[in-house]
């Protein structure tokens, strides 16, 4: 939960920098274990009450959502040294959505990149563990 909130609250439109793929994953799995109770919510308002709140309340959390999952996902992209802009690639039908995701799966760089220091720690502290010291 605490990888959900880092990117809801600290990094809620921030789209520089980069994200690991635990904080990636991690926001993607709450958001839909937020999203498939709202969603059984709204359905079951909808046909036992004839009541639109649940639907509303989907889209407002959805409405709410879509900024920090867009930018977490640009983040994503950064630690893998690739634009931001590469996630219009979802846009080409049936290829577009299988390339993000194995873009999304894909480990992000070792060491600083274009977009900054590496989420996971530094490399250069890891190159330096086998060296002899003179």
């Amino acid at each position: 939960m605490e990888w959900y909130l880092k990117v809801v609250r600290d990094n809620y439109a921030n789209f520089e920098g980069r994200a690991r793929r635990k904080e990636y994953w991690m926001f993607t799995l709450f958001n839909v274990l937020i999203l498939i109770p709202l969603y059984i919510l709204a359905i079951f308002l909808m046909l036992q009450m004839d009541s639109s709140i649940g639907i509303v309340l989907y889209f407002i959390y959805a409405l709410a959502i879509l900024i920090p999952g867009l930018a977490v996902v640009v983040r994503r992209l950064h630690d893998i040294n690739k634009s931001g802009w590469m996630i219009l690639v979802s846009f080409i039908p049936f290829i577009g959505g299988i390339w993000l995701l194995v873009l999304m799966v894909t480990e992000g760089d070792a060491g600083s990149n274009q977009y900054g220091p590496d989420p996971k720690g530094s490399a250069e502290e890891i190159e330096e563990i086998g060296k002899v010291i003179e």
